[in-house]
């Protein structure tokens, strides 16, 4: 057994579901490096001591940093499998990038409270970054996508989480920390709930009212979960952590789709086989009813690692 401590890791990254959230997509402004870092580690320390001031409310959060800025804030080392989002495109299923610098992500049982360290955290970043990006989402009825069905049935459970979500020995200058993607899908609600409950149940391959799930025969190869649930070279299952929400008003309105994991290859395939199919035209019919309007690729250090440049 190795008697090594192992990084504090950011205790947003594998917390349980909350009420709430807020998602804040910043981009560096020019020069501010060495101010930046410093910057970074206070709100990542302030994050992680909130979590117990705001435990009643199960207050949590991470700050991940932009695979396409990480050489700029870090270029000394690199987590070993931080690329930039896989864009994808095939018919009318678009998976488009779209990447930001750093992206807070914070969540809580009182949306009074997560309103109020969301400024917090703006303030903390003034003139080092632009926000470019807000969205809020929340738990809908039993944590269901606004598609009525349960979200995050698949998501490992207890320690598992932190096994499934966190790197560990493969890549020791980065253990504890995790690949984040993001990506905000707009839904057609609309055209949604004209389908009837038995089609929208075979396009997901669940039931709708009770969360079972098909048999593996009865599932079509165009169902979602028939098309994210995949097995690597060994047979073992390509796990992620879901850490998504909905978001929206009456105008608009989705999911904000959020994965963390050890490494960045299982959400990858999961998103190529949804878009490209299993190479004999099986893709993911759900994204007949939902658009990915996002998608960013970042890497969440362990605490430890952001705290290196902590002025104190």
């Amino acid at each position: 057994m190795d008697n090594q401590v192992m990084p504090r890791e950011q205790l947003g990254i594998c917390a349980e579901g909350n009420l709430h959230s807020i998602y804040l997509m910043f981009n560096a402004n020019d020069g501010v490096e060495d101010q930046l870092r410093p910057s970074i580690a206070s709100v990542a320390q302030y994050i992680y001591e909130l979590t117990d001031q705001y435990a009643d409310s199960a207050f949590n959060g991470f700050v991940a940093i932009g695979a396409n800025f990480w050489d700029t804030y870090y270029p000394e080392a690199r987590p070993a499998l931080l690329k930039p989002f896989p864009s994808m495109n095939e018919g009318n299923r678009d998976a488009p990038a779209i990447e930001y610098d750093l992206f807070v992500h914070i969540r809580c049982d009182r949306f009074d409270i997560l309103h109020l360290v969301a400024n917090e955290i703006n303030q903390m970043f003034e003139d080092l970054v632009e926000l470019v990006e807000e969205e809020r989402g929340f738990r809908f009825m039993d944590n269901r996508d606004l598609t009525g069905f349960v979200d995050g049935t698949e998501n490992p459970k207890g320690r598992h989480r932190q096994q499934v979500a966190l790197v560990a020995e493969e890549d020791p200058e980065f253990k504890s920390g995790s690949y984040i993607h993001v990506q905000k899908y707009a839904h057609n609600l609309s055209k949604w709930h004209r389908l009837p409950v038995k089609k929208q149940e075979d396009i997901i391959g669940r039931t709708k009212q009770d969360d079972i799930e098909y048999e593996s025969e009865d599932k079509p190869l165009t169902s979602h979960i028939k098309r994210v649930n995949l097995k690597d070279a060994n047979g073992a299952s390509m796990e992620i952590l879901r850490q998504s929400m909905p978001y929206g008003s009456v105008k608009e309105q989705g999911l904000m789709f959020i994965s963390s994991c050890k490494t960045p290859d299982n959400f990858e395939q999961m998103l190529r086989s949804m878009i490209y199919g299993d190479g004999h035209g099986n893709h993911d019919h759900l994204m007949q009813f939902t658009k990915a309007l996002t998608g960013s690729s970042f890497f969440a250090p362990s605490l430890d690692f952001l705290m290196q440049w902590d002025e104190a």
